[in-house]
Protein backbone atom coordinates (compact mmCIF):
# COMPACT_ATOMS: atom_id res chain seq x y z
CA UNK A 1 0.00 0.00 0.00
CA UNK A 2 2.37 2.21 0.81
CA UNK A 3 4.10 1.59 -2.58
CA UNK A 4 0.55 2.32 -4.24
CA UNK A 5 1.26 5.81 -2.29
CA UNK A 6 4.12 6.74 -3.34
CA UNK A 7 3.45 6.21 -7.18
CA UNK A 8 0.38 8.29 -5.98
CA UNK A 9 2.30 11.51 -4.95
CA UNK A 10 5.08 11.32 -7.69
CA UNK A 11 2.52 11.23 -10.27
CA UNK A 12 1.96 15.41 -9.18
CA UNK A 13 -1.63 15.41 -9.97
CA UNK A 14 -3.12 14.74 -6.57
CA UNK A 15 -1.94 13.67 -2.45
CA UNK A 16 -3.23 10.61 -1.51
CA UNK A 17 -6.21 9.97 -0.52
CA UNK A 18 -6.09 9.74 3.31
CA UNK A 19 -8.44 7.74 5.40
CA UNK A 20 -11.00 9.93 6.17
CA UNK A 21 -11.32 10.64 2.27
CA UNK A 22 -11.27 6.73 1.53
CA UNK A 23 -14.17 6.41 4.37
CA UNK A 24 -16.36 9.15 2.28
CA UNK A 25 -15.65 7.46 -1.04
CA UNK A 26 -17.09 4.00 0.63
CA UNK A 27 -20.20 6.04 2.06
CA UNK A 28 -20.60 8.08 -1.24
CA UNK A 29 -20.27 4.58 -3.50
CA UNK A 30 -23.19 3.30 -0.48
CA UNK A 31 -25.53 6.18 -1.68
CA UNK A 32 -25.08 6.15 -5.56
CA UNK A 33 -26.05 1.93 -4.98
CA UNK A 34 -29.28 2.89 -3.05
CA UNK A 35 -30.14 5.64 -5.09
CA UNK A 36 -29.60 3.21 -8.54
CA UNK A 37 -31.51 0.62 -6.51
CA UNK A 38 -34.52 3.09 -5.89
CA UNK A 39 -34.96 4.16 -9.56
CA UNK A 40 -34.35 0.69 -10.66
CA UNK A 41 -37.57 -0.18 -8.92
CA UNK A 42 -39.34 2.72 -10.09
CA UNK A 43 -38.72 0.89 -13.77
CA UNK A 44 -40.41 -2.36 -13.16
CA UNK A 45 -43.43 -0.16 -11.86
CA UNK A 46 -43.80 1.49 -15.07
CA UNK A 47 -43.47 -1.73 -17.21
CA UNK A 48 -45.89 -3.66 -14.36
CA UNK A 49 -48.64 -0.90 -15.28
CA UNK A 50 -48.10 -1.72 -18.98
CA UNK A 51 -48.32 -5.23 -18.07
CA UNK A 52 -51.38 -5.03 -15.99
CA UNK A 53 -53.24 -2.15 -18.83
CA UNK A 54 -52.90 -4.57 -21.40
CA UNK A 55 -54.30 -7.49 -19.23
CA UNK A 56 -57.11 -5.58 -18.56
CA UNK A 57 -57.65 -4.90 -22.62
CA UNK A 58 -57.22 -8.74 -23.26
CA UNK A 59 -59.76 -9.56 -21.10
CA UNK A 60 -62.54 -7.22 -22.14
CA UNK A 61 -61.95 -8.08 -25.64
CA UNK A 62 -61.83 -11.73 -25.30
CA UNK A 63 -64.69 -11.40 -22.83
CA UNK A 64 -67.00 -12.58 -25.61
CA UNK A 65 -66.86 -13.17 -29.28
CA UNK A 66 -69.05 -9.65 -29.57
CA UNK A 67 -67.03 -7.89 -27.37
CA UNK A 68 -65.28 -5.03 -29.41
CA UNK A 69 -61.61 -5.41 -30.53
CA UNK A 70 -61.29 -1.65 -29.91
CA UNK A 71 -59.45 -1.73 -26.22
CA UNK A 72 -56.65 -3.18 -27.75
CA UNK A 73 -55.78 -0.38 -29.66
CA UNK A 74 -56.67 2.01 -26.88
CA UNK A 75 -54.65 0.50 -24.46
CA UNK A 76 -51.48 1.19 -26.82
CA UNK A 77 -52.02 4.91 -25.84
CA UNK A 78 -51.05 3.71 -22.37
CA UNK A 79 -48.66 1.57 -22.96
CA UNK A 80 -46.81 4.29 -24.74
CA UNK A 81 -47.23 7.12 -22.35
CA UNK A 82 -45.64 4.40 -19.50
CA UNK A 83 -42.47 3.94 -22.03
CA UNK A 84 -42.36 7.87 -22.04
CA UNK A 85 -42.48 7.71 -18.45
CA UNK A 86 -39.97 4.95 -17.70
CA UNK A 87 -37.59 6.30 -19.95
CA UNK A 88 -37.24 9.25 -18.06
CA UNK A 89 -36.46 7.52 -15.04
CA UNK A 90 -34.06 5.35 -16.66
CA UNK A 91 -32.20 8.36 -17.59
CA UNK A 92 -31.82 9.17 -13.92
CA UNK A 93 -30.91 5.45 -12.81
CA UNK A 94 -28.13 5.46 -16.03
CA UNK A 95 -26.54 8.17 -14.19
CA UNK A 96 -26.43 6.78 -10.58
CA UNK A 97 -25.74 3.42 -12.33
CA UNK A 98 -22.65 4.70 -13.94
CA UNK A 99 -21.52 6.55 -10.85
CA UNK A 100 -21.47 2.98 -9.02
CA UNK A 101 -20.03 1.40 -11.65
CA UNK A 102 -17.13 3.74 -12.04
CA UNK A 103 -16.77 3.62 -8.37
CA UNK A 104 -16.32 0.31 -8.44
CA UNK A 105 -14.00 -0.01 -11.73
CA UNK A 106 -11.45 2.71 -10.77
CA UNK A 107 -11.74 2.43 -6.99
CA UNK A 108 -12.41 -0.37 -5.27
CA UNK A 109 -10.68 -3.04 -7.88
CA UNK A 110 -7.55 -1.49 -8.12
CA UNK A 111 -7.57 -0.82 -4.32
CA UNK A 112 -8.30 -5.17 -4.11
CA UNK A 113 -5.84 -5.54 -6.42
CA UNK A 114 -2.65 -4.12 -5.36
CA UNK A 115 -3.14 -1.14 -3.02
CA UNK A 116 -3.03 1.42 -5.59
CA UNK A 117 -5.64 4.04 -6.92
CA UNK A 118 -4.09 5.29 -9.83
CA UNK A 119 -4.61 8.50 -9.37
CA UNK A 120 -2.21 9.62 -11.64
CA UNK A 121 -5.53 8.79 -14.56
CA UNK A 122 -7.47 11.38 -13.27
CA UNK A 123 -10.09 9.25 -13.11
CA UNK A 124 -11.08 11.16 -9.62
CA UNK A 125 -11.60 14.16 -11.59
CA UNK A 126 -14.14 12.83 -14.21
CA UNK A 127 -16.41 11.97 -11.33
CA UNK A 128 -15.67 14.91 -9.55
CA UNK A 129 -16.91 16.79 -12.80
CA UNK A 130 -20.22 14.87 -12.94
CA UNK A 131 -21.03 16.09 -9.61
CA UNK A 132 -20.03 19.57 -10.17
CA UNK A 133 -21.99 19.50 -13.52
CA UNK A 134 -24.50 16.97 -13.28
CA UNK A 135 -26.61 15.99 -16.38
CA UNK A 136 -28.02 13.15 -18.62
CA UNK A 137 -25.63 10.28 -20.09
CA UNK A 138 -27.86 9.33 -22.84
CA UNK A 139 -31.03 11.48 -24.91
CA UNK A 140 -34.25 10.72 -24.71
CA UNK A 141 -34.32 8.70 -27.29
CA UNK A 142 -32.12 6.31 -26.79
CA UNK A 143 -33.32 5.66 -23.66
CA UNK A 144 -36.69 4.95 -25.17
CA UNK A 145 -34.68 2.10 -27.66
CA UNK A 146 -33.02 0.48 -24.80
CA UNK A 147 -36.43 0.25 -22.50
CA UNK A 148 -38.05 -0.96 -25.90
CA UNK A 149 -35.62 -3.69 -26.09
CA UNK A 150 -35.37 -4.85 -22.65
CA UNK A 151 -39.27 -4.95 -21.87
CA UNK A 152 -41.64 -3.18 -23.61
CA UNK A 153 -41.00 -4.76 -27.49
CA UNK A 154 -42.65 -8.36 -25.96
CA UNK A 155 -45.59 -5.89 -24.89
CA UNK A 156 -46.21 -4.70 -28.32
CA UNK A 157 -45.81 -7.55 -29.93
CA UNK A 158 -48.25 -9.64 -27.47
CA UNK A 159 -50.85 -6.62 -28.10
CA UNK A 160 -50.37 -6.70 -31.58
CA UNK A 161 -50.73 -10.45 -32.13
CA UNK A 162 -53.84 -9.95 -29.68
CA UNK A 163 -55.14 -7.60 -32.36
CA UNK A 164 -54.34 -9.66 -35.01
CA UNK A 165 -56.04 -12.88 -33.13
CA UNK A 166 -59.24 -11.02 -31.92
CA UNK A 167 -59.54 -9.86 -35.58
CA UNK A 168 -59.19 -13.91 -37.19
CA UNK A 169 -61.29 -15.20 -34.80
CA UNK A 170 -64.27 -13.54 -33.67
CA UNK A 171 -67.33 -13.76 -33.71
CA UNK A 172 -66.18 -16.76 -36.23
CA UNK A 173 -62.69 -17.22 -37.97
CA UNK A 174 -62.29 -15.57 -40.81
CA UNK A 175 -62.79 -16.64 -44.81
CA UNK A 176 -61.16 -13.75 -46.38
CA UNK A 177 -58.47 -10.52 -46.48
CA UNK A 178 -61.67 -8.21 -47.02
CA UNK A 179 -63.47 -9.55 -44.04
CA UNK A 180 -60.53 -8.58 -41.87
CA UNK A 181 -60.25 -5.13 -43.47
CA UNK A 182 -64.18 -5.03 -42.27
CA UNK A 183 -63.77 -6.29 -38.96
CA UNK A 184 -61.04 -3.62 -38.24
CA UNK A 185 -62.77 -0.77 -39.06
CA UNK A 186 -63.44 1.83 -36.30
CA UNK A 187 -66.19 4.66 -37.14
CA UNK A 188 -65.09 6.37 -40.00
CA UNK A 189 -61.64 5.10 -40.20
CA UNK A 190 -61.51 1.64 -43.20
CA UNK A 191 -60.26 -1.16 -41.72
CA UNK A 192 -57.30 -0.83 -44.41
CA UNK A 193 -55.44 2.31 -43.05
CA UNK A 194 -56.56 1.62 -39.53
CA UNK A 195 -54.25 -1.79 -40.04
CA UNK A 196 -51.80 0.38 -41.73
CA UNK A 197 -51.69 2.33 -38.71
CA UNK A 198 -50.80 -0.73 -36.44
CA UNK A 199 -48.06 -2.16 -39.21
CA UNK A 200 -46.62 1.46 -38.46
CA UNK A 201 -46.87 1.41 -34.99
CA UNK A 202 -44.70 -1.58 -34.26
CA UNK A 203 -42.10 -1.02 -36.40
CA UNK A 204 -41.73 2.70 -35.67
CA UNK A 205 -40.81 1.47 -32.01
CA UNK A 206 -38.97 -1.62 -33.39
CA UNK A 207 -37.06 0.67 -35.52
CA UNK A 208 -35.90 3.00 -32.63
CA UNK A 209 -34.99 -0.48 -30.11
CA UNK A 210 -32.78 -1.17 -33.16
CA UNK A 211 -31.07 1.86 -33.73
CA UNK A 212 -30.58 1.68 -30.04
CA UNK A 213 -29.00 -1.25 -29.59
CA UNK A 214 -26.59 -0.53 -32.65
CA UNK A 215 -25.42 2.54 -31.12
CA UNK A 216 -24.86 1.27 -27.77
CA UNK A 217 -22.87 -1.75 -29.21
CA UNK A 218 -21.26 -0.40 -32.11
CA UNK A 219 -20.93 3.33 -30.10
CA UNK A 220 -22.07 5.19 -33.60
CA UNK A 221 -21.63 8.52 -33.10
CA UNK A 222 -19.38 8.57 -30.55
CA UNK A 223 -15.75 9.35 -30.82
CA UNK A 224 -12.97 8.26 -28.34
CA UNK A 225 -11.06 10.99 -26.87
CA UNK A 226 -7.64 11.66 -28.45
CA UNK A 227 -4.15 9.99 -27.73
CA UNK A 228 -3.59 11.23 -24.16
CA UNK A 229 -6.41 13.39 -23.51
CA UNK A 230 -8.69 12.54 -20.55
CA UNK A 231 -12.85 12.49 -20.97
CA UNK A 232 -14.07 15.31 -19.88
CA UNK A 233 -17.57 13.75 -18.57
CA UNK A 234 -18.43 10.47 -17.00
CA UNK A 235 -20.30 9.83 -20.05
CA UNK A 236 -17.99 10.86 -22.64
CA UNK A 237 -15.73 8.36 -20.89
CA UNK A 238 -18.03 5.57 -20.49
CA UNK A 239 -18.80 6.14 -24.34
CA UNK A 240 -15.78 6.18 -25.57
CA UNK A 241 -15.00 3.00 -23.34
CA UNK A 242 -17.85 1.27 -24.93
CA UNK A 243 -16.89 2.52 -28.95
CA UNK A 244 -13.62 1.44 -28.37
CA UNK A 245 -14.49 -2.45 -26.78
CA UNK A 246 -17.00 -2.61 -29.98
CA UNK A 247 -14.03 -1.61 -32.37
CA UNK A 248 -11.97 -4.66 -30.59
CA UNK A 249 -14.85 -7.31 -30.87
Amino acid sequence: MANGENRQADAGNRAPLSAAEVGALAHLYRGEVYRSVMWRTRLDITTNWAVVTLGVALSISYSSPEASPLPLILVGILIIFFLMLEARRYRFYNVFRARARWLEKHFYAPMLYDGDLHLEENWQKVLAQDYNRPDYHINLLQSIGRRIKRNYLWVLLIQSLAYAGKIAVHPRPIESFDQALERAEIGPLPGGVVIAAGVLYVVSWSCIAIWSSLYDQQGLGIHPPASGRKPKTLADSAAAQAAGQSHQR
